[in-house]
């Protein structure tokens, strides 16, 4: 231990300080001087950090409990306990004040001065007067432990405080920490600065890049389909007239882009973890057809219809949040961003109400969805339900759509039959 010290000499010089003469007025009040220690010479020994060591703990109580106040002598036992399963890293001094004590004081490494930024360096100075030496060592600053009261007997295993996870958290967790702090105490200018900065760093990440990808897809798909203003006279999705099959009479990825799908997987995800969908989240109509999925071993067609389903709902949840006896089941619903952008575009969603005019267009696009969800042939039971409308007046939507709505055994179906033919309006004839 001499050889890794540095020694040096240094004398400790006291005087006895002189008594100041008390005034007329005080004359009757006595000061106390106390007596200071006398001369003291020690060497002062500065030992070194030594990784094969572990350095000094120090504990503390903010309670204000003093270990050494009416205690006999070895009453106050202290233990140190180290976590296997973290590497070792982790320690914890636990103090018991003596055996009828039903209270422990409880310090960790990972939580009190182990979380702030270690600012300054610390050290212990330990005088030992019979050999007159004072030595100094380092302590880190996670060894300084804040001891906590706790009752003995409560359960408080893996009940640590949110604040001691800060040591654990990973790369990623800390840098998302810090730019929602960011975002929410920093200024306008630094916010906008910090945005610039990831969609920077974005551009080198291939899954954001693939998102960013389907995005640009979505938009130009969303422009190719403005363009073309064949459906916009009938207010309905776009449609090919001369199709020959029910399935190209409206095209599928007219009505839901490529770039879209993706962001379609929350019902998938449910089925394939084996979770029961809500009826107070989803529509009826998804809720009573959601079995559907498991009977198709295609990977593919199930991922296909869950997604149409998933449309259905987001769709429904749209109509509902800009209408006056839907907005209760609706303003919780979560719609990913660059669907409910593009619902706001198409359906002009400025205002708390759609228009009758895009109201209707919103329907179009949700009955021809089912169409597409029960392979051509549906029923309007459970739609009428989910749109809050009576079956008359869903069968003439779906009749504008060029449905045919036939009635059998009080069951009435819905087909659509090809090429499309849509009903013409008729003029009434004037009694004469």
């Amino acid at each position: 231990m001499d050889s890794d010290t540095e020694e040096t000499r240094s004398q400790m010089k006291a005087t006895k300080a002189e008594p100041s003469t008390p005034s007329k007025k005080h004359k009757k009040r006595k000061k106390v001087v106390e007596e200071p220690d006398p001369e003291v010479q020690a060497t002062i020994r500065i030992i070194p950090g030594n990784p094969e060591r572990i350095p000094p703990l120090v504990g503390y109580f903010p309670s204000g409990f003093d270990p050494t106040r009416n205690q006999g002598p070895g009453s106050t036992k202290a233990g140190v306990f180290r976590h296997k399963e973290r590497g070792g890293t982790r320690l914890q001094v636990v103090v018991t004040p003596s055996k009828e004590s039903k209270v422990d004081f409880v310090g960790t490494s990972y939580a009190g001065e182990a979380q702030a930024g270690e600012a300054c360096a610390y050290g212990l100075g330990i005088l030992d007067k019979a050999t007159q030496t004072l030595k100094i060592v380092p302590i880190a600053g996670n060894k300084i432990f804040r001891l906590e009261p706790k009752v003995q007997g409560l359960d408080l295993a893996g009940k640590e405080p949110a604040s001691s996870a800060i040591g654990e958290l990973s790369a990623v967790e800390k840098a998302a920490k810090r730019i929602d702090l960011h975002n929410r105490y920093g200024t306008k200018k630094s916010i906008r600065q910090n945005k610039k900065m990831q969609t920077l760093k974005q551009q080198d990440d291939p899954d954001a890049q693939n998102d960013l990808d389907a995005i640009k897809q979505v938009m130009m798909e969303r422009e190719d389909s403005e363009a073309s203003e064949a459906h916009i006279d009938r207010n309905t999705p776009p449609f090919n007239a001369s199709a020959t099959t029910p399935r190209d009479a409206y095209p599928l990825d007219k009505i839901i882009a490529t770039g879209e799908w993706k962001f379609l997987q929350d019902i998938y995800k449910l089925s394939e973890g084996g979770t029961e969908i809500s009826r107070d989240s989803f529509p009826a109509f998804v809720c009573n057809r959601v079995h559907k999925l498991q009977l198709i071993e295609d990977e593919d067609k199930k991922n296909k219809l869950s997604c149409i389903f998933s449309y259905i709902t987001h769709l429904i949840k749209f109509k509902d949040l800009h209408s006056m006896d839907g907005y209760t089941s609706a303003k919780g619903h979560r719609f990913p961003p660059i669907i409910k952008d593009k619902f706001s575009t198409m359906f002009d969603a400025v205002s708390k109400r759609l228009s009758t005019e895009k109201n209707n267009l919103l329907i179009s696009y949700v009955l021809v969805l089912t169409l597409f969800a029960d392979e051509f042939q549906t029923s309007m039971t459970d739609i009428g339900k989910d749109l809050r409308m009576t079956n008359a007046t869903i069968r003439t939507h779906y009749e504008t759509l060029g449905c045919k709505v036939s009635k059998k055994n009080d069951v009435s179906t819905v087909t659509l039959p090809v090429p499309l033919k849509f009903p013409t309006a008729r003029l009434k004839r004037r009694n004469k």
